[in-house]
């Protein structure tokens, strides 16, 4: 049991490392495939999500891809939401919030594919 949290880890770590977003394949991997708890799975994608984001953060520096002005930007809104929605998810049924994140992967799989198909189209 044990080995199948390490290899769900290292999925994880790898997807985030390469801006794939790993929680979005970790905690359906924790939650389905492990049984564990939607709280808990989100719970463990955040601390995971802390040194692989830092250590992103720091290779995007070094590479010039982030842009120092504008960070605050996205900092600012982004710790009041996460802080909203950490509150949020105490307060909501795992069933709600596996319905929730369901949702939220369905319309990002659209997003992404209708979006394909539109930037294949203009770059024609």
């Amino acid at each position: 049991m044990v080995i199948l949290y390490i290899i769900f880890g290292i999925i994880g770590g790898l997807l985030g490392g390469m801006g794939m977003g790993g929680g979005t394949l970790l905690i359906p991997l924790l939650t389905i495939g492990l049984s564990v708890p939607q709280q808990t799975a989100q719970f463990i994608n955040l601390v995971a999500f802390i040194p692989m984001s830092a250590l992103a953060l720091i290779v995007h520096i070094r590479n010039g891809y982030v842009v120092k002005k504008r960070i605050f930007y996205v900092i600012v809104p982004a710790l009041v939401f996460a802080v909203a929605g950490s509150f949020i998810a105490t307060v909501v049924s795992a069933a709600i919030l596996k319905k929730a994140f369901g949702g939220f992967l369905i319309l990002l799989g659209a997003v992404y594919f209708f979006g394909s198909i539109f930037t294949r189209k203009s770059a024609k």
